[in-house]
């Protein structure tokens, strides 16, 4: 898989500032000026990106009350129907090109996960320059092939996926051609429990898929997102809405502006603290490195006097001979008269 992706105007690589994405989804309470407010809140806040959600409640599923469509999972959703939760949840498509034309204009980059061939179409007319497959879709081979024809940037969310739907999902995007994969970290579960994130599969997707990895982070505060980095996260993807207690189908798990824009700020100091992996010292710890260990003459030494642990020692600052050289220079003579203080030095010793 490609290591180096564009997303829009956004590189995506391991050199590359990481990618934060605020997911607008029903956040906008079907609403047109809330979702705008909300579009222009996530630019202060710091995301480079806005995601929305394609469907409808006919193109994602059925009308049906029939116990299988009953959501009764243990869920914020509990107790309504898959039909009834979407036809709340989604997001006028009529809204989404203007959604997407602001989101350009502030800067930052619009995409959307479709849930059918019909999404997909409306999409490529908006020219979106990615994909999202949501977790439940990352087995929707159809779909996914459909999408991977247009040669352009997925991201699959890993949430409810076994290896073989993630290995299923990625060879057929290489059959087709695209290789532009970010796999996401993620779990279905809203908000996540701390003790279910398992952050440490970032690399582990990574490395098995040889790919860019990152996290759809379904957590509550912003711990989770700023330590994925640390583990190679190059995409962070939150939930985001002006203030929970507006209501709606996603908001008691999604950011407000402060907290996210917290979250931006502790991502990019994490980038600066992680740094390189190459072994080097800073030119700061090169200056420091003069204040390490050396040799000195910690009593004054006569000429012809041998050097013993007594008159010379091991001390800071790093100014004499090398520390690795005491045993060597024990017995040997002083040349001349060596002041209590003196950085030792070769030239100094019979």
């Amino acid at each position: 898989m490609n290591k180096e992706i564009t997303i829009g105007r956004r590189k995506i690589s391991a050199d590359s500032p990481v990618f934060v994405v605020a997911e607008l989804s029903a956040n906008h309470n079907h609403d047109f000026g809330r979702a705008l407010e909300i579009i222009h809140a996530a630019k202060e806040a710091g995301a480079d990106a806005v995601k929305l959600q394609t469907y409808t409640a006919d193109t994602i599923t059925i009308d049906c009350d029939d116990p299988c469509f009953q959501i009764k999972e243990g869920t914020i959703w509990d107790g309504t129907t898959l039909y009834k939760l979407y036809e709340q949840a989604y997001t006028p498509w009529e809204w989404q090109p203007q959604l997407k034309e602001e989101a350009n204009k502030l800067g930052m980059e619009c995409f959307s996960s479709p849930f059918d061939f019909t999404s997909v179409d409306f999409l490529e007319e908006m020219d979106v320059p990615a994909y999202k497959i949501a977790s439940y879709e990352i087995n929707d081979i159809p779909l996914i092939r459909k999408i991977a024809r247009l040669r352009k940037p997925v991201i699959f969310a890993t949430g409810v996926a076994y290896p073989e739907d993630i290995e299923r999902a990625l060879a057929v995007c290489k059959e087709e051609g695209n290789e532009d994969i970010i796999l996401l970290k993620c779990v279905p579960a809203y908000p996540t429990p701390y003790e279910q994130v398992n952050l440490n599969v970032i690399p582990t997707l990574a490395k098995t898929y040889d790919c860019l990895a990152g996290i759809s982070d379904h957590t509550m505060g912003t711990i989770v997102s700023s330590a994925a980095i640390a583990l190679g996260a190059r995409m962070v993807e939150k939930h985001f809405t002006l203030r929970r207690a507006d209501g709606g189908p996603d908001s008691a798990f999604s950011m407000e502006p402060e907290e996210f824009a917290r979250m931006v700020k502790d991502i990019r100091i994490m980038e600066k603290a992680l740094g390189s992996s190459k072994y080097t010292l800073t030119d700061t710890q090169k200056l420091e490195h003069g204040g390490s260990r050396s040799l000195f003459v910690v009593k004054d030494i006569a000429p012809g006097q041998p050097l013993t642990p007594d008159n010379v020692r091991s001390i800071r600052p790093g100014c004499g001979l090398h520390t690795m050289y005491y045993e060597e220079i024990l017995g040997k003579k002083a040349k001349t008269f060596l002041k209590k203080g003196t950085p030792l030095q070769w030239e100094m010793i019979e």
